[in-house]
């Protein structure tokens, strides 16, 4: 089997590949693939690793989990972020994993407006899609954060819409990910007198919420 790891440098690479694999250094082969300046969530360059291995090795097949592969990338990462962690697993559908982030660093590991919490979620699936089939997703929170925001948008919503009735015109929210987009869409979708749309490029875009006129309302 053949897969591709990151890390800042070689060993943490090397580092990264061993703990989500659930081998020793001796069970792998190490290729290096590339190595450049930046990184996404790290400071410094960013080497990328190719990594032979049996997938018939005893050990993988002990330790080899999906799901204990998850939560070791994920503990691992916030690892080396520098901040304390322990990954829950808050539920399990068929082809999903929820995770809960429980840290005394939970603030930080959210990020403003929940973008830090997004780009860990967006790391780990983008590693679940090397090992796992297209359609499984993990979903992770942290301390109820996403509930919470989820609340939040649904109030400014509603909120927003009121204004926009008043007002007959129509206003742009703040730019949100697809997800924090589709709470608005669903929580304004029975208002028939409104309507929302969004806008801009990128996964952050806007939704637009404009009144449509004197028409039966809900």
């Amino acid at each position: 089997m053949i897969k591709e790891f990151e890390g800042r440098n070689e060993e943490e690479a090397i580092k990264n590949a061993i703990e989500f694999l659930g081998l020793t250094k001796s069970d792998i082969d190490v290729e290096i693939v590339e190595k450049e300046k930046g990184g996404f969530l790290f400071k410094g360059g960013k080497v990328k690793i190719r990594v032979h291995y049996d997938e018939n090795d005893e050990e993988y097949n002990a330790t080899g989990d999906p799901e204990k592969r998850i939560i070791s990338f994920v503990s691992g990462l916030i690892d080396r972020m520098g901040l304390e962690v322990e990954v829950k697993v808050h539920g399990r559908r068929e082809n999903r994993l929820e995770l809960d982030l429980v840290s005394p660093d939970s603030g930080i590991i959210i990020g403003k407006q929940g973008k830090t919490l997004e780009a860990i979620q967006l790391l780990t699936n983008i590693v679940v899609g090397r090992v796992a089939s297209d359609d499984y997703k993990v979903v992770i929170d942290s301390e109820g954060y996403k509930k919470r925001r989820e609340r939040n948008i649904e109030q400014i919503a509603r909120r927003v819409a009121s204004q926009v009735r008043k007002s007959k015109g129509s206003r742009l929210l703040e730019p949100m990910n697809p997800f924090e987009r589709r709470i608005v869409h669903t929580t304004l979708s029975s208002y028939k007198d409104i309507e929302t749309i969004s806008e801009g490029e990128g996964l952050y875009k806007q939704v637009r919420i404009m009144y449509r006129g004197d028409i039966d309302r809900y």
